[in-house]
Formats: structure tokens, sequence, C-alpha cells
């Protein structure tokens, strides 16, 4: 039994130990200014991904684990608001909730007919703001929410991308020669894609989003905002160390009608903050998609899932499909008894040459209305606007006019109802050129303006959709990407389109689809391309261009050649006309990213499946067990490819359990496999 002076030392060492930890803790805290460091984690239902939120001195980071390695470094994030407030600084601690879910979503305008994906969430909650993260198994996102009365003003929000080391990265910077960056905000989205160390960046040029970083173990991680309404689209730049931040073009203060031809509004001055928006909102996604391959890049459906659901209701109305396109050829044709030009006899032309072939619209691209006015109710002598519309109806071809940025914004709804009077089907609306909150705002009011009056949209002179086309389903597609037409006016130095449409499914189509306007019938090998206006000519081969219907995503799809062209290679025509433009399920065969990829894509019973490769011919064998004995056709490159990109093969036959196909150098391959 212990007597009373042992029990008397045992409690006085037990006191001095607790003396000594609360010493040391309160140490402990002052050193940190006050702020417990605190570390709140979310994984993805597969336990593969970890996401973690550190509070350290009051701010907050965010980074990324999978397994035993750390994707992204803990990186400040955080939002300023333009009264001194700071989400994400001074934090003293989160109250945290957890939950888990699975996101179900069916969508006519997607590349599957339906996506079932579980996830996991942490909500971060600081009184009159929260962070949300979600992690799914492929993907880890995160964004800001406001709770507060009234309206708030953004000045500016902080997102810093740290890796541990000097990572390879695939960037677009803007296509632009401004040495501000403000200014280098206004430009049209279009530009090629270098792949190069965090270092060797450009720390005074601006890139777009999204960007994909290779990681020192293998994976790749892709960065974008994601799901921006009434917000400023993100761009890039390298920061310290190994490490990207975010950057906001300014709110435009003043804005002025000028630009290219007088079809823009550009801005002359900016307020010193990025937006002022509703005070309780979600804020846009930073998401990043974990790639184990390049091939998990094509097979993410994280970012679908992290857009808004549809907000207009019954959208059985919005018809996507095929688009006959006359700018590109430049309204080229021969063997007609008119002058061929912006008139009415053309456009019959294109309409009859659309209604032979099942083609959903035509496009009347620039040149319809009266130049430099800027008005679009006031139309060239040439075209009688109410008489095409009519024929085309009668034909079951809808008619898309084309719109400047300014000509169609000056009076959103006024040009809606017009027009939608008239018949026409739709817009595309281009030479925007911006990607600030009054250039979501004003893409928003047209997209709920067309919807109101039934009728489509197509973005062009834009960024890349980041989720808006699935809130708003009438827009059936975005630009933001350097395209085939650029095959007029770019020199091969300039533009190696080949390279480009390697590098693209994974990464730009990875945050939605893109108006690319493949199609091209004049078809050139490798030394041989040169830029033309008229009858103008693609890099790489026929098969090429036929493969793109499948492995581009566009629900508003182009034909960008003439009616002659389709017609004197009809059997091409023929495959392009049938090829829908969404789809119910979709199959990843194989790809690296800048060499090659092949998919199949499936609506009702039938299989469309296609693949390109870059400048370098190679030998693919693709897994079809799934097709195998059914009856296939199949468009290959022919034996002259390489020296006659123009020369391919069509065969039919019964699907192998692995298909063997030769890619010619910038090759090639379109098959169609049914029951």
């Amino acid at each position: 039994m212990i007597n009373q002076t042992t029990e008397l030392l045992i409690i006085m060492n037990i006191n001095r130990q607790f003396l000594r930890l609360l010493i040391i803790t309160l140490l402990c805290t002052v050193a940190n200014d006050g702020f417990a460091e605190s570390r709140m984690t979310v994984t993805s239902p597969n336990g593969r991904l970890s996401a973690e939120i550190t509070l350290e001195k009051g701010k907050v980071y965010f980074n990324i684990c999978s397994g035993q390695h750390t994707l992204l470094e803990p990186s400040h994030l955080a939002m300023r608001l333009a009264d001194g407030t700071v989400l994400g600084e001074n934090v003293k601690t989160f109250k945290t909730k957890k939950s888990s879910g699975i996101t179900s979503k069916k969508s006519a305008f997607y590349t599957k007919d339906a996506v079932n994906l579980p996830y996991n969430r942490l909500l971060m909650s600081a009184g009159k703001y929260s962070l949300e993260v979600v992690a799914y198994d492929d993907g880890v996102a995160y964004r800001w929410h406001t709770m507060m009365p009234d309206s708030i003003t953004i000045s500016d929000e902080i997102n810093e991308f740290s890796f541990s080391s000097d990572c390879m990265v695939w960037e677009t910077p803007v296509n632009s020669d401004e040495k501000e960056l403000d200014k280098q905000t206004t430009v049209s989205f279009e530009n090629d894609y270098y792949h190069r160390r965090i270092s060797e960046l450009n720390p005074n040029l601006l890139i777009q989003a999204p960007i994909l970083v290779e990681l020192p173990h293998g994976q790749k991680l892709l960065i974008s905002d994601y799901n921006t309404l009434d917000y400023p689209g993100m761009f890039l730049l390298p920061a310290d160390g190994n490490s990207l931040r975010s950057y906001y073009a300014q709110y435009p203060a003043t804005e002025f009608h000028g630009g290219y031809a007088m079809r823009q509004l550009r801005v002359g001055e900016r307020a010193p903050f990025i937006a002022r928006t509703a005070g309780t909102r979600a804020f846009p996604w930073k998401i990043f998609i974990v790639a184990d391959s390049d091939t998990d890049l094509l097979a993410t459906d994280v970012p679908f899932c992290l857009a808004n659901d549809n907000c207009l209701g019954d959208v059985s109305w919005v018809k996507p499909g095929k688009v006959a396109w006359e700018w590109w050829s430049d309204w080229n044709v021969k063997g007609v008894d008119f002058t061929v030009g912006v008139n009415t006899q053309t456009y019959k032309y294109w309409i009859d040459f659309a209604a032979r072939n099942g083609i959903e619209y035509v496009i009347m691209d620039e040149g319809w209305s009266v130049p430099l006015k800027s008005d679009l109710t006031q139309i060239i002598h040439e075209i009688d606007l109410p008489e095409i519309i009519r024929y085309g109806k009668s034909k079951g071809v809808g008619i898309i006019l084309w719109a400047g940025f300014y000509a169609f914004a000056r009076d959103i709804d006024g040009v809606v109802d017009h027009f939608a009077d008239l018949g026409a089907a739709g817009f595309k609306i281009d030479f925007i050129d911006r990607n600030d909150q009054k250039a979501y705002q004003f893409i928003e009011k047209a997209a709920r303006a067309c919807a109101r009056r039934k009728m489509v949209i197509d973005f062009h002179g834009i960024f890349a959709p980041v989720g808006f086309n699935y809130t708003f389903p009438n827009v059936l597609n975005f630009e933001g990407v350097l395209g085939l037409e650029r095959a007029k006016f770019l020199p091969a130095n300039e533009y190696d389109q080949v390279r480009i449409d390697c590098i693209l499914p994974f990464i730009r189509t990875v945050v939605g689809p893109m108006d690319y306007t493949q199609g091209a019938m004049n078809n050139t090998s490798r030394g041989n391309y040169f830029p033309r206006n008229n009858n103008p000519m693609s890099q790489g081969t026929r098969c090429r261009q036929l493969a793109e219907y499948v492995i581009f995503i566009s629900p508003l799809s182009m034909l960008c050649d003439s009616p002659d062209q389709y017609t004197r290679n009809q059997q091409c025509a023929d495959f392009i006309a049938r090829i829908p433009t969404v789809w119910d399920e979709t199959r990843i065969l194989g790809g690296e990213i800048g060499e090659w990829v092949a998919e199949a894509r499936r609506k009702g019973d039938t299989w469309y499946i296609g693949g390109i490769t870059n400048w370098t011919e190679r030998d693919v064998e693709l897994d079809l067990s799934w097709l195998s004995g059914r009856s296939m056709s199949i468009y290959t490159d022919g034996v002259n490819a390489a020296r006659n990109a123009e020369d391919y093969k069509f065969s039919t036959c019964t699907v192998p359990a692995k298909l063997k196909v030769h890619l010619a150098p910038g090759g090639g391959f379109a098959a169609v496999v049914n029951n």
C-alpha cells in the first residue's frame, strides 16, 4: 500500500508534467501568432486521393496526395473583398461537415447518356463564408461560398499551385503582344501548346486554363477553373519556386465600340476589382484531374459532374447536329449559273447540299449584314434573308446567323426577337475575345435570351466553355481553340495542325466541346502545305479529317469545305453526314499526348471509331473484343498517303478482336460498326 508521502510525490510529479505540457502548448501558440495549426482531410471514395486543408498562422493551404506521392504541395488560397474581408486568412478554426454521395446526371449533349460518380465532400465554415472540397476517384476540386447580404465586391482571388520540383507542363500562352498583363486578357483564346518546365515559362505572359502538369513520379495533373458564372475566368502565371498562380482580368469600368472591323466591345478603363456579385453564392470550382496515364484524361467525368445542372428546363427543342459552312472555303463553288458570293442564290445552293445529305444547319457567316454598321437588321441588298430562311425550312435545314459581339450585345433581346420572328435557328456570336466578368455576364444574357425564343448558339472568338454549355444546353459549342480555320492564314513554320490535334483531346476537350471546324477535303502531306484563303487545305491525311468527327467533342459540328468538294468525295461526305454529334457511350482505345489517340463512341446500336497520329507513322493494335463479329466499314490511309494525303482505302469486314491499323504520317482512320 502506497504511503501518503509517496502519493504526494506522485501527484507533484504529475502536476509538473502537466505544467510543462501546458507551457509548451502556450509557447507554440505564441509562436504561431495566436493561431493553432489545424488539418482537415477528405479522401476519394476508393481511398486513392486525399485533399488536405491546412491552417497555418491563420492562412489556408491546400494540397493533394495520391498514395505516398504528393501531387500538389501545400498551396495558399484566399479571396479578398473590397471591404477588407479576406476569405481564408486570419482563420482560427473551421466548423467542418463531411458527407458522401453519388453525382447522377443525364445529358443529351455529352459523350455518355448518363454518369453516376461517387464522391466525398468536406465543407468548412467560418462565419459568413465556407470552403467546399469534393473528392472523386480521379479528381479533386474546391470552391468558396459566401453567405453575405446584398452584393459583394471581389478585389482578387488568390490560388497558388505549388510543386515539389521543376515539372514539365503543357501550356497555352495567350496570343498577345501586349506587355501589360491586364491588356493580355483581351485575346481570341487561340494559340499553340508548348511543352516546357515551369522555370521556362514566361513570367510576363498569361497562360490560358486548363494547364497540364507532369509530376515527377509519372502522374499528371490537369488544372482549370470550372463552372464559371458571373465571374471572370482564370489565367495562370509562373510564381516563385516551382509554382503557378492565378490571375484574373479586372472589371471593365468603361467599354467602347471598336476592335477588329468595329465588331467588338473593347475595354477602356478597368476598376480596381475583379467582380461585383451577389453576396450569397457559390464561386467557380478550381479542379484538379489526376491521371495515372494520358488516356485517363480522356475518360474523366469529373468536370461534367461539377457543372451546374441545366437551368433552362425542357430543352427537347435543342437540336445538335452538323452545319454546312461557307466561310472556310470562301464561298467557293463552280459549275453554277449564278455569281458565287454572299448572295441569296449561293445560300440556296448550300441549303440544297445540306438537305441532300441530311445536314441539320447552314451557317451564314460574316458578310450578310452591312459592314461597319453594327446593326444586324441592316442587310446587304444581295441577301433576301426571309427567303433564305423560308427556303431552308422548306428543305428541313435551319439557318444560323453570324453576329459580331457588339452588334449582338447592344440590343440582345431586340436582336433575338427580330430574327426569331424571321425563323432563324440561332446565332454564331463572334469576336468576344474577353473573359472578364462582363464577358461572362454577356454570354449568360445571350443564352437566356436565345433560350426564351428556342434558338441555339455557337460562341466564337471566346474562352473554353468550362461547364457553361451543360448549364445552358442551347449553347452547343465554343471555340477557344487553335482550330482548322487558321490554315487559311498561318504558314507551316507557325502552325503545326497535326501536332496540335494530338494534344487537344488530352487538355482542351477535357473541359468541354470545341468548335474546331474540321472536314477539309484538300489534304496535304508534310512539306506540301501552304496557307491560302480561297480553296484552303488541311495538314495530314483525308482519313485524319474523318477521324476528328469521332475524336473531337462538338455537339454542333462543322463541315468546313464547299458543297463541290463533298460532292466530288461523296463517300467521305456520307460518313460525315451520318455521324452523330452527341453520344450514349464512349470507350478510350489508346493514346499518348502529342503522339496519337484512338476512341470509340456509341449512339444507339452503332459504334463509331476514330484514331489519329502526329507526323510519325505508326501501326496500332486496338482491342475491339466487345464488338467482335459485327460488321464494320472502315476508312484507312492509302498506301501512298504519305505522298498524297488524299489517298485512302474504304473497305468492309467483320470486326476482329484485335484491330490492326497502319497510320500514315499525319494520318488517321475512321470506322462504323453496325449490328
